[in-house]
């Protein structure tokens, strides 16, 4: 396993994108709009990892509601597996909160699932398994 990318909450991507592209001189990869998780993504390589931006798309985005709640910042942690359907199972038989059962289709046509932050210490987890 490795983290395969830290989420970060703004207001507006190209707002945050003047700090990390230009302060720190890293480069957005890749923006898209996930329609079913109402968010706009952007992608910027930081070693093995990433960062990613997370914008909401509508006011019921659930990005929309961390924001109200908590301001900007750190979202979520995402964590790379290879079999995505295998690690639900055994955070399940650990009695891990699941907030996604099964996993869905998310940025870049990834398989994602997320993990309650009542299970995890308090940090969302999102499991990635890429295609």
């Amino acid at each position: 396993m490795k983290i395969d990318h830290l989420g970060i909450a703004t207001k507006g991507i190209d707002e945050a994108l003047k700090f990390w592209e230009n302060a720190l001189g890293l480069e957005n990869i890749h923006t898209e709009t996930v329609e079913d998780q109402k968010v706009r993504i952007a992608m910027l390589p930081i070693g093995e990892s990433r960062i990613e931006l997370l914008e909401p798309t509508s006011d019921d985005s659930p990005i929309s509601k961390f924001l109200e709640k908590r301001g900007g910042g750190i979202h979520h942690i995402a964590v790379e597996v290879n079999d995505i359907e295998a690690a639900l199972e055994q955070l399940r038989q650990n009695g891990m909160r699941l907030i996604d059962e099964k996993p869905r289709k998310g940025a870049e046509g990834c398989l994602v699932a997320f993990v309650h932050p009542g299970s995890t210490g308090g940090v969302l987890l999102e499991l990635v398994q890429t295609q």
